[in-house]
């Protein structure tokens, strides 16, 4: 199943992005519906939160009264941690039950508030930020829930800010519009990626990226790998090195849209285990064939590695699995770093680059490979590498 993880600031109209979503045919887990139930009349959640803050977060028919929690814990950061060591473990044990009794071709959207601030971002396939500006939700907060304006501001800045939601958002649906707005944005994204997604992971078809054309910079591209790659590294382990390679790692430079990884493995057999299929179910599965780097030395022996991509279709990425020391590992981090040294190298790449996809925009990367520039490149690069002391 496609898992979205779905957040965004009070008051932004997330909650209107989830019903949209679920009358298309989503699966929404609601985190804060889950909060409500594990701290109902008779649980033990409940029992320990007031344990915790004394019967005064107690209405008189014996239900949590939430205004009175609200009060103790926004603003008291050591209140605030006490009470999520009470409900967080519930609402993930709950949410947990309801994704595992989902259909296997569902897309299922964890509704979560705090999804950035608890770091559950590496976790889904896809990351949905709802973002509003926040004189507009002051506005909504007093109009629809009736809040003084001073506790509607205290709420909002107790949230991270929208900067740091926005780092963690795959896509960002700004809601500053109509309702009509906000229901169209939903349903392109439905369908034109949410339904494709799903399907690719499901069926583990990888989306094979378009390298004929080149894009100019991109500032986003490294915020986009940091998104991809903490996901890489949730599957793959935090002991294994993931870094951004090829063109859209080197600022300023023109490239294909698409985002190089490489993780760094033992060995191509670990490549070939159960890390396969982690990273398939991840979103990255292995592209079939067999595959290698141009060898770049006198010997011409192939550089084997293992290669998957996104299937994503809305994020092109190529994910290189290559063994720690192989020759080809080595090169992708050199050449990576010559050029982000080096802006004599950077232009000459470039123009060449320009030069292939000109003559033959679909054979342009085989051209990459054949060209004998990038052997004479090489060479610079090892002189580079000797004369600094770089090291992969």
């Amino acid at each position: 199943m496609l898992k979205v993880g779905l957040t965004g600031g009070i008051g932004s109209g997330k909650s209107a992005v989830a019903s949209r979503l679920a009358a298309l045919g989503a699966v929404v887990v609601d985190s804060d519906r889950i909060a409500r139930e594990v701290v109902a009349p008779g649980t033990d959640g409940l029992a320990e939160v007031v344990a915790a803050f004394s019967d005064r977060v107690l209405g008189g028919d014996g239900a949590l009264d939430r205004a009175a929690l609200g009060a103790l814990v926004f603003g008291d950061e050591a209140a605030r941690r006490r009470l999520e060591a009470i409900t967080h473990p519930r609402v993930r044990a709950r949410a947990a039950e309801l994704v595992a009794a989902a259909p296997a071709d569902a897309v299922v959207v964890n509704d979560v508030p705090l999804l950035v601030e608890v770091g559950l971002a590496p976790t889904y396939h896809l990351v949905l930020v709802v973002q509003t500006a926040v004189p507009i939700r002051l506005a909504r907060l007093s109009r629809d829930r009736g809040m003084d304006p001073a506790e509607a501001e205290r709420r909002i800045a107790a949230q991270a800010d929208d900067a740091r939601r926005q780092a963690a958002a795959d896509v960002l649906l700004t809601n500053d519009g109509t309702l009509a707005d906000l229901h169209g944005a939903v349903d392109d994204l439905w369908r034109d990626r949410l339904l494709p997604y799903e399907r690719n992971v499901r069926e583990r078809h990888p989306v094979r990226p378009d390298r004929s054309t080149l894009a100019e910079p991109d500032p986003t591209w490294p915020e986009q790998y940091a998104r991809l790659a903490a996901r890489i590294r949730h599957v793959a382990g935090a002991d294994l090195r993931v870094d951004h390679v090829g063109s859209t790692a080197v600022p300023g430079l023109a490239a294909p849209d698409v985002i190089d990884i490489q993780l760094t493995v033992p060995s191509l057999a670990e490549a070939d285990g159960p890390l396969a299929d982690r990273l398939a179910e991840a979103g990255f599965p292995r592209l079939p064939g067999e595959w290698w780097d141009a060898p770049r030395r006198a010997d011409r022996v192939h550089w084997a590695k293992r290669m998957h991509a996104g299937a994503d279709p809305g994020r092109p990425v190529l994910l290189h699995l290559r063994a720690a020391g192989s020759a080809g590992w080595r090169h992708a981090l050199l050449m990576r770093d010559h050029l982000r040294a080096d802006p004599a190298r950077r232009s000459a790449y470039l123009q060449v680059k320009r030069d292939l996809v000109a003559a033959a925009p679909e054979s342009a990367e085989q051209g990459t490979l054949a060209d004998p520039w990038f052997d004479e490149e090489h060479l610079r690069a090892e002189e580079w590498a000797t004369r600094t002391g770089w090291r992969p």
